[in-house]
């Protein structure tokens, strides 16, 4: 059965160890679950435990390439804010971002090569590239499930909510996709996702760092 959703683009952005990939694995599942075509590819950093790693995403009837070119992005699902900013040219104008407002700063910035980006230049970033933009402490969330790994399926249930494709699809294919002593947990983080979002949200960015991506 498919459920009614035109050719969407997707982009899940976060940092090495933060389950970007599996998110877009996930993602790309449950489109071809909902009855469309889907394709994904990934696009690592240099270091893959702390550099950026990119899942672009597309559902469609017919969907010939994985790619999104800059501009053309329904949905961006940032793990990180900083990495949220490096994509933001890729949203469409009438696009959504959900962002994850815990900082994992990069090793040009530990090192004092760089600083982080003042929380108001990633805000207006993102307030001129895309209609809707939501905030929120995922990381904290998942902290108190009992695992900041289940970051990435809190943040899918955020964006499920924002899709006409229904929930136990979504149940489904993460149940395929977790090992079975995390299916429970990560089964809860989904639903408490789903809840988890709230519009224009004020940023209070915390502190991270790397022990916390794992």
């Amino acid at each position: 059965m498919r459920y009614d959703m035109t050719n969407t683009n997707f982009i899940v952005v976060g940092v090495g160890g933060q389950g970007t990939v599996l998110s877009g694995d996930i993602l790309a599942e449950v489109g071809m679950a909902a009855g469309y075509d889907a394709k994904k590819s990934d696009v690592l950093g240099l270091a893959i435990r702390s550099g950026s790693v990119v899942s672009h995403i597309k559902w469609g009837e017919k969907v010939f390439a994985p790619m999104s070119m800059k501009g053309t992005v329904d949905y961006l699902l940032a793990f990180e804010p900083l990495e949220a900013l490096r994509m933001a040219e890729y949203l469409h104008k009438n696009g959504t971002a959900i962002v994850n407002e815990y900082r994992i700063p990069p090793v040009a910035v530990t090192t004092g090569q760089m600083e982080y980006p003042p929380v108001e230049k990633i805000r207006q970033a993102l307030r001129c590239a895309a209609r809707n933009v939501y905030y929120t402490d995922a990381t904290a969330k998942a902290k108190e499930l009992g695992n900041v790994r289940a970051v990435n399926v809190l943040l899918l249930g955020a964006l499920s909510s924002l899709l006409d494709i229904p929930a136990q699809v979504w149940v489904d294919v993460i149940a395929k996709y977790v090992p079975d002593k995390y299916r429970e947990l990560n089964i809860r983080a989904f639903q408490e996702g789903r809840v988890l979002i709230k519009p224009n949200e004020k940023i209070e960015f915390s502190e991270g760092n790397e022990e916390d991506a794992s």
